[in-house]
């Protein structure tokens, strides 16, 4: 299991992850894409991944934009390595 993150170890986890800020204690990002089926096509990539992690982000979608949050529950709704790497592996994937 995953154990939240100090505010040290948040602050340089977001020093590595361009785009990726803290809101309402989540990780948070948006994406733009050309069109709404560039979009879908992204959620489901990023779906297949975080299902291999066991690790369900929480995604935003309206059109040609995605907005995806990370947190874990099992944690108290606090962000973790298991979120840290989720976003890696989606900066990866765009």
């Amino acid at each position: 299991m995953a154990h939240p993150l100090s505010e040290g170890e948040l602050q340089a986890a977001l020093a590595d992850l361009p785009g990726w800020s803290v809101v309402n204690g989540k990780l948070h990002r948006a994406f733009t894409f050309r069109n709404f089926v560039e979009a879908f096509g992204f959620m489901t990539k990023v779906a297949l991944e975080a299902n291999s992690m066991n690790h369900p982000p929480e995604f935003y979608n309206s059109w040609n934009r995605v907005v995806i949050e990370l947190v874990t529950h099992d944690e108290g709704d606090m962000i973790t390595v298991l979120d840290v790497t989720l976003a890696r592996k989606i900066d990866a994937l765009v």
